[in-house]
């Protein structure tokens, strides 16, 4: 005959109540927390989808765009013309001077337009205003009419988004969709898009964009720094030559 003993068995013992409560919400968090990994991955596809679909009708804009400016050239060649471009919609505008001996009208003027450091860049809006201003404060910045290609990589490269006040880096399109989705700007192609057409959206789009932080140009400023470009310095309007100048310091 076996022993009898007072110690219950395995079965026996009844699991409390509050630790199968537990398991209950643990449970339910972890299929609550499947379902929206879930979704979010479907939202993700779909996003990207669209993102894909509207970077393929920018390249075509593009590309439709360089061809009909091919073609003027071509006619106007053709009949014994000169092809005069497009006034730029926007301009690239780079600080190449420091804060020593500056007055206060052009030192207020740049820090609207939020060049604080040497080296720091912004885009600009083409207009009669900017163009007063940029003519103010001409011997302390250098600027000119941005490619495609400069806008892109500046961008891709150095491109820092202004979250909260803080410079956060444009690691993905989240951080974009998340600051300017309400304006339909939801990646970096949009982003690309709206700054070198000058969209609607342009003052936003400019506005989330930290001031970008360059390098000092391969090979150097010019001898002559402090002259305007077209004397062999520096500063003023060097119209697209400042795609070569952004090639150089980004």
């Amino acid at each position: 005959m076996a022993p009898s003993t007072t110690v219950p068995s395995a079965s026996a013992i009844e699991v409390p109540e509050t630790l199968l409560k537990k398991r209950k919400q643990t449970e339910k968090a972890r299929e609550e927390r499947l379902a929206a990994a879930a979704a979010a991955r479907k939202a993700n596809k779909t996003k990207r989808k669209v993102n894909f679909k509207r970077a393929e009708s920018y390249v075509k804009e593009y590309l439709s765009q360089e061809k009909e400016e091919i073609r003027l050239k071509r006619a106007a060649r053709s009949a014994g013309d000169f092809y005069v471009p497009a006034q730029p919609k926007v301009y690239f505008v780079v600080r190449i001077r420091g804060i020593n001996e500056i007055a206060p009208k052009p030192r207020k003027i740049l820090q609207l337009l939020r060049l604080l450091q040497i080296n720091n860049g912004i885009f600009v809006k083409v207009t009669r205003a900017t163009q007063q201003m940029l003519r103010l404060v001409e011997p302390y910045i250098t600027y000119g009419e941005p490619n495609l290609k400069s806008v892109r990589e500046l961008i891709y490269k150095r491109g820092y988004g202004k979250v909260d006040k803080q410079r956060i880096p444009l690691s993905n399109n989240a951080v974009i969709e998340q600051a300017l989705g309400q304006y339909n700007i939801l990646s970096i192609e949009d982003l690309v898009h709206e700054i070198i057409t000058v969209g609607p959206n342009f003052k936003q789009a400019s506005n989330f964009l930290w001031p970008f932080k360059l390098s000092n140009p391969n090979g150097g400023w010019r001898t002559r720094k402090f002259k305007h470009y077209v004397q062999g310095g520096d500063f003023g309007d060097r119209e697209t030559n400042i795609n070569k100048l952004i090639r150089q310091m980004n």
